[in-house]
């Protein structure tokens, strides 16, 4: 099965929004520039560009609910044309087909982690929204941080992580473009060394 990663650009103070996030301005005010990397030309691009590939491994999506509200009408459907996502709320409902051939199913934390990973087969599930992920860490089922550390001081907005506890695992090097790509995995139990004389 593949894996439930977080892929998100950052501020340098740690927020993945704009203060003052809201219907007409989903990303918070001045959060839109947290994006700007993605369509970025020059030479520095080029290092960015080999970081903007994770549409192709995309098999299903983890939404949380405010991210699906604020979301869904600019999106015109699923985030992923035609890939199944799942909203974590206490709300549930009915699915809801996007116009874009992709389905929006409603559950608890769990139960939408685990339909994700089912119809994700072998591609990723990615994770969407802050307070999801945080969830997620908490609950010991994200496996991948994919952050791009955009340098940028937002001052406030909404932060990434929040108290959260964990270790994390470097993967592969850290590229710097017009911002720095960093990969981790998170620690899971089988990865923490026994401390001497445990």
């Amino acid at each position: 099965m593949g894996r439930v990663v977080l892929d998100v650009s950052m501020s340098l103070d740690g927020y993945t929004t704009g203060p003052n996030v809201r219907e007409a301005e989903p990303m918070g005010d001045g959060g839109e520039r947290l994006h700007a990397w993605m369509f970025g030309n020059g030479a520095a691009s080029e290092i960015d560009a080999g970081y903007r590939t994770v549409d192709a491994n995309v098999g299903a999506a983890v939404v949380g609910r405010r991210s699906f509200d604020l979301g869904v009408g600019p999106w015109g459907g699923t985030p992923w044309p035609g890939v199944p996502s799942f909203v974590v709320t206490h709300r549930v409902r009915p699915d809801l087909r996007g116009d874009n051939g992709g389905v929006f199913a409603f559950d608890g934390l769990q139960a939408a982690v685990r339909r994700a990973k089912q119809a994700a087969g072998d591609k990723d599930v990615l994770v969407l929204g802050a307070e999801v992920a945080r969830q997620l860490l908490s609950a010991g089922l994200l496996d991948e941080l994919r952050i791009h550390l955009v340098p940028l001081l937002l001052g406030a907005g909404t932060p990434l992580f929040n108290g959260e506890q964990a270790e994390l695992i470097a993967e592969g090097t850290p590229a710097t473009g017009t911002v720095t790509h960093l990969r981790y995995r998170v620690a899971k139990a089988r990865d923490r060394v026994p401390e001497a004389g445990s």
